[in-house]
């Protein structure tokens, strides 16, 4: 599994606290780029811009990420333009949420 599968890995391991739903199903990353340095940005929003768990979030994908081996930096940017909608939940974020009794 290549730097960048691993990374998509973890994003799918993240879950936002008050949606059972990972960050990468529920269609919050916007950006993942992995340089052959080691060097790893990603680019996301929120389900909301006044989320009070932004910085958690933002803090654990870091966290989780630079302990990943030959990843030499991290760097999580939110942005809010464009603002995020449920139709960026994938499909199979989509099933989860029907199964967690969600009307999606």
């Amino acid at each position: 599994m290549n730097l960048r599968e691993q990374v998509l890995e973890i994003l799918h391991d993240v879950y936002d606290p008050e949606i059972p739903l990972n960050i990468a199903d529920l269609g919050l990353i916007y950006d993942l780029q992995v340089s052959d340095e080691g060097e790893v940005y990603i680019l996301m929003t929120l389900t909301a811009p006044g989320c009070p768990v932004g910085d958690l979030i933002a803090q654990e994908i870091m966290d989780r990420v630079i302990a990943l081996p030959g990843v030499k930096d991290v760097r999580v940017e939110i942005t809010f333009d464009p603002l995020w909608t449920p139709d960026r939940i994938t499909q199979e974020g989509r099933e989860a949420l029907r199964a967690f009794g969600f009307p999606v």
